[in-house]
């Protein structure tokens, strides 16, 4: 249930907390002006009927926002059986020692709240692990050809084709929150027009991708790869094949927001976990038994992500999440409308985030024309990434816990209040120490495997190569625990446009650094450049919660 919500944003829930609104996600308002739960068992009276019938201006700024969930009017949740008292319980884990305005440690505790953060931590962390499983396995079987240059080509190839496809990434994001808000409302006809708009726009997107990358692959490999560079050879039949994946692997993408909106999180596990096993067992057969070298390698790549859209698309046709009748006729603008606008709120921070990588690649691309030091590069990110999972997991909690606390109220049966500004501040605050804690623990532990991670590659030079670079992306760890979750809270209290403008400001610093540090100090320029760019955002974070955020 964690995963469904963990879109959602204050700046809804503050719709709803002033009675004024239907919320997106929880809430809606009857004609007797007071606020109904989408669960059953629960309703929410606003104090004053006379303020709710006020109108309201569109265009209220974030702290408005914010302010308006938490005013002085005092809202109460009647329960109306036994049961209702349970689930009030059950949606406030913290009610006994998170009252409103009670100060809690900012330290883990080990108590109500961190149990409740845990739970919803955990299979966000599994999830996130599926992700990088693709280019992890790829990257191992091509480090076994022990050329340096194939192995430069493949990482470039699949850059630009994770830049390309996570630009657009925004439509899975949106579609999670239109899922969470139908289901919420046991709204059938809802859901499948989320689901099924979702995957016609996909489609159009996808045909546009694929059909610019098989035309124009050496313009497009051009991001990374300068002209005539030798890895071009390697990297043009990667892209070349990995082409066809962009529907399939939009598809799949739907798919688990589809399935994540309706609060299921074990089915795309399963089925994720299913396609990578398949990719790891086909990608030594393809490349080494039939000598396809590289070429196998994306083709194994596609091969399971065909399997997981199949997948998908199957059981969201069996569980009636899409109909035919939906997917062969255009929505219409008022259905398009909500999922283009929302998409809209994040893309320029997608595009500023993969302008920096893109840049990554092609100055790391142009440090040599041997390859190793993109080789080594690729070993780094790796270290980079695999440590990441788990504080982007928690950057997802801040998303869900955060514009839930912002909440204020009173249980009638036991007269405990919960929720508020304070309440959410708690979150925020032992959110951030656990990032760091982690981000600490998590850097530590990659120190010490780094002689077992260079055992990846075979070639002497690109584990040279990678040695202070895997060094500093352990370290960027702390940094990376304190920016990730600190972002997660800008989402949670909708902070959409100051996010964007700090990544903004972030991918400037970055570019600049990237033109002036590798040619002084080559590849490990590169990282410190990664160093300006999270140092940055950390800057952004911390104006956010110190100087101009909400809380």
């Amino acid at each position: 249930s964690s995963s469904s919500s963990s879109s959602s944003s204050c700046h809804d829930i503050a719709k709803c907390g002033g009675g004024r609104r239907r919320s997106p996600t929880t809430w809606k308002l009857g004609k007797d002006n007071t606020i109904h739960s989408s669960v059953p068992s629960l309703l929410l009276a606003s104090a004053s009927s006379s303020e709710s019938s006020e109108p309201e201006s569109e265009a209220s700024t974030d702290n408005d926002t914010i302010n308006a969930v938490n005013n002085d009017k005092e809202t109460t949740i009647l329960n109306t059986s036994s049961s209702s008292h349970s689930n009030a319980k059950t949606t406030d884990a913290t009610s006994n020692n998170n009252s409103a305005g009670e100060v809690l440690s900012i330290w883990p505790q080990m108590d109500e709240l961190d149990k409740r953060m845990m739970k919803i931590a955990l299979p966000c962390i599994a999830n996130f692990a599926i992700n990088p499983l693709v280019g992890a396995v790829d990257l191992f079987w091509v480090n076994r050809m022990g050329n340096a240059l194939a192995v430069a080509g493949q990482s470039a190839a699949n850059q630009v084709f994770s830049s390309a496809f996570w630009i657009v990434s925004v439509l899975p994001s949106v579609t999670a929150t239109l899922v969470s808000k139908a289901n919420a409302s046991g709204d059938q006809e809802e859901l499948q027009d989320a689901v099924s708009q979702a995957l016609v726009v996909g489609l159009g997107i996808s045909l546009v991708g694929s059909a610019l990358m098989l035309r124009f692959p050496e313009q497009i490999l051009s991001s990374v790869l300068k002209d005539g560079a030798p890895a071009l050879q390697y990297a043009k039949p990667y892209l070349y094949i990995r082409a066809f994946a962009f529907l399939p692997s939009l598809i799949s993408l739907i798919g688990f927001s589809a399935f994540r909106g309706t609060l299921d999180t074990s089915t795309p596990l399963k089925i994720s976990a299913a396609s990578n096993l398949f990719n790891a067992v086909l990608d030594p057969i393809l490349m080494f038994t039939f000598a396809m070298g590289v070429p196998g390698a994306a083709l194994a790549t596609l091969g399971a992500e065909i399997i997981s859209a199949c997948s998908f698309f199957y059981l969201m046709l069996r569980r009636k999440m899409i109909r035919w009748s939906k997917l062969l006729r255009l929505p219409s603008w008022d259905k398009l409308k909500p999922l283009l606008q929302g998409g809209a709120a994040l893309q320029l921070r997608n595009v500023a985030l993969n302008l920096t990588f893109l840049a990554v690649a092609r100055v790391t691309q142009s440090l040599d024309d041997t390859g190793v030091a993109a080789a080594a590069h690729a070993l780094a990110i790796q270290v980079f990434q695999v440590g990441g999972i788990v504080l982007l997991a928690l950057s997802v909690v801040a998303q869900t816990v955060v514009p839930n606390e912002l909440i204020e109220k009173v249980d009638a049966t036991t007269g405990k209040r919960t929720g508020g500004k304070r309440a959410a501040k708690n979150v925020v605050n032992r959110l951030m120490s656990w990032g760091f804690l982690l981000g600490v623990f998590l850097g530590g532990l990659q120190m010490l495997m780094l002689p077992l991670l260079q055992k990846s590659s075979p070639l002497e030079e690109v584990r040279q190569a990678a040695v202070i670079p895997s060094i500093l992306a352990s370290i960027y760890q702390i940094m990376n625990g304190l920016v990730f979750i600190g972002e997660g809270v800008m989402v949670g209290c909708g902070n959409f446009f100051q996010l964007s403008l700090s990544t903004v400001i972030a991918t400037i610093a970055a570019l600049v650094s990237l033109n002036t540090l590798p040619k002084m100090f080559g590849l490990t320029g590169v990282w410190l450049s990664f160093g300006v760019f999270n140092s940055f955002r950390l800057a952004g974070v911390w104006l956010h919660q110190t100087r101009n955020g909400p809380l």
